[in-house]
């Protein structure tokens, strides 16, 4: 039983990071902001692979931080971080 709550997580986990991929492709920002967006989800696709309980918890938390609007600050546009 354990297996299969772990595949059915892998699979929730891949249609979200397809869902966060095509929205960061979508969004209107700069590109230093969705290049920093991209990283983020680079980022929690490799943690999948050894954490996926914590790779879930950084997905939600990357796709209600887009919800809200709250991006990182672009690294080209020369203000403090």
């Amino acid at each position: 039983m354990e297996r299969d709550a772990q595949l059915e997580l892998y699979g929730l986990v891949a249609d979200r990071l397809k869902e966060a991929h095509t929205r960061v492709r979508s969004l209107q920002v700069p590109e230093g902001v969705r290049m920093a967006l991209s990283r983020k989800l680079l980022v929690i696709t490799a943690a999948a692979k050894h954490d996926l309980a914590d790779a879930a918890r950084r997905l939600e938390r990357l796709m209600r931080d887009l919800d809200e609007g709250r991006f990182p600050q672009d690294p080209d546009s020369g203000g403090s971080p």
